[in-house]
């Protein structure tokens, strides 16, 4: 299972334009996509976000490391679903085509790989605190899926993206500071 994931990561991070040919033409049931991508994928985040902070750090802080597993838990699970509820809503309100969460659910998943990749890579590798700069390349990978996955015309597709991005991005970002203001201590 983890080895089909990496490659879908892979795929999508390096080639998304032939990755999401692929993924549009896959038949998958929701419940599948959910076990078998996103959640050991948010379960990965969650395991290097306790094994990030209990081997990182100079002293060995077990609550620190709970509290940084918890954080990322939550704020992964509902950037994830609340980035798919609010973009199938304006999916309605602002494109005016019919909803469909599992769509949203699936295209936000897959537009997260980096998002998760990079989640990874930093909280077991602090020090490369730079590769940051490389979550703006979810642009990219969004671009090249609004026309063959969501069917988006050419003529609205830059501010499809554009809107898909930031609530992308932001989503699990405004939760995971909530939750940084409400445990104390998780500044690092």
């Amino acid at each position: 299972m983890y080895k089909e994931i990496i490659k879908w990561v892979v795929a999508i991070i390096s080639q998304p334009t032939k990755a999401w040919a692929v993924l549009a033409k896959k038949e998958v049931k929701q419940e599948e996509f959910l076990s078998r991508f996103v959640y050991p994928l948010i379960g990965l985040m969650t395991a290097a976000a306790f094994i990030g902070v209990l081997f990182t750090r100079k002293e060995f802080d077990l609550q620190l490391a709970l509290k940084s597993s918890i954080r990322t838990l939550v704020s992964a699970f509902g950037g994830f679903y609340v980035g798919a509820y609010l973009m199938n809503e304006l999916w309605q309100g602002l494109f005016k085509r019919k909803k469909d969460m599992d769509l949203w659910m699936r295209f936000i998943g897959y537009s997260s790989s980096l998002m998760f990749a990079l989640n990874i890579v930093l909280t077991l590798l602090p020090e490369f605190f730079f590769l940051q700069i490389f979550v703006a390349y979810t642009f990219y990978i969004i671009w090249e899926g609004a026309g063959p996955y969501m069917g988006v015309e050419e003529k609205i597709r830059l501010k499809f993206v554009a809107i898909t991005t930031v609530v992308t991005l932001l989503a699990p970002a405004a939760i995971q500071f909530a939750l940084s203001l409400l445990m104390p201590g998780m500044s690092f």
